[in-house]
């Protein structure tokens, strides 16, 4: 039994510190239902029951999601192309340039390497 009660308080004070580090690094105008303060004040007067309400009716919804930026694609072709920041082109030409050069680059590692052979 109290492996039981050890076990509990190690998930309650885990569960605790994610709350708090949560809520602090939350913007004040995502935080729904109280203010932002309010949230820190309710989880750290009442650690578990203040973390349970902030997991469920504080949190932001859609957090950790991110927003594409201007020049960045909103559907990914390929997994390297979900890297948050990356550049995409604006209009198809540079693309096409883009492409070309990553193939002349291509052929020629291809003909260095059959040389080295």
């Amino acid at each position: 039994m109290l492996y039981f009660g050890g076990l509990f308080t190690i998930v309650t004070v885990c569960l605790w510190v994610f709350a708090i580090v949560d809520v602090i690094t939350t913007d004040e105008g995502a935080c729904r239902h109280l203010p932002k303060v309010g949230w820190l004040l309710l989880v750290l007067f009442f650690p578990l029951v203040g973390s349970l309400a902030w997991l469920v009716a504080g949190r932001p919804v859609g957090y950790g999601q991110r927003r594409t930026q201007a020049y960045e694609r909103s559907a990914p072709t390929y997994p390297e192309y979900d890297r948050p920041g990356r550049f995409a082109a604006v209009n198809p030409e540079d693309d096409e340039e883009f492409l070309r050069r990553c193939r002349e680059r291509a052929e020629e590692q291809r003909r260095k390497g059959r040389e080295a052979q």
